[in-house]
């Protein structure tokens, strides 16, 4: 179906994380919990309201989410290339999106600017103990090495040092179980 309109769906800090964290599919203990809850509540959403649901995991083909989130115009690219939201800053995700076949109409909105343009210090760059980002990039076989021994205990209870240093959405930090849920699935993936 040709979309009109698409509609981002996820979480905002740790806003959302005690109801995934009560579901079943939580406790059940069976692969891949987030994305099945995911789409329990996008799949009623989108046949409550008429749309199609989208996911970010369900390819390959793999939907463009991140470029989708980037023409709202609300996130901009991280020195961590981290899409960042001046409010939230790095601790927002996109869980999937409903597709509408007409264009809705949406309120007008004001267009904010990169937290990161007017960020002198870039702390995100110094923070990670093993420099697995850069100017240049990010060296994510670096990254997992550290996660996976005893020197990344740090980063897998509590979240990545790199996230953290930035100090734009600090009050949307992911608390320790969200963040060591999503550092596991890192590692895992």
């Amino acid at each position: 179906m040709p979309a009109g309109t698409i509609v981002l769906l996820g979480f905002v800090g740790s806003e959302g994380w005690p109801r995934f964290s009560a579901s079943a599919e939580a406790a059940d203990e069976q692969p891949s919990p987030l994305d099945r809850w995911s789409r329990r509540i996008i799949d009623g959403l989108a046949a409550a309201l008429g749309g199609s649901a989208l996911y970010p995991f369900a390819g390959p083909p793999w939907l463009p989410f991140q470029r989708w989130a980037q023409r709202t115009g609300d996130v901009f690219i991280s020195p961590l290339g981290i899409l960042i939201h001046p409010e939230y800053g790095l601790w927002h995700s996109y869980r999937g999106a409903l597709a509408f076949a007409e264009r809705l109409k949406l309120a007008p909105r004001t267009k904010p600017s990169s937290p990161c343009a007017t960020c002198a210090a870039k702390p995100c760059l110094t923070a990670c103990p093993v420099s697995a980002f850069s100017t240049v990039g990010y060296d994510v076989a670096r990254c997992r090495a550290h996660i996976a021994s005893e020197a990344g205990a740090a980063c897998m209870s509590g979240g990545c040092l790199a996230r953290l240093a930035c100090p734009v959405g600090a009050q949307h930090r992911y608390a320790s179980d969200q963040a060591s849920f999503h550092m596991r699935a890192f590692r895992r993936g």
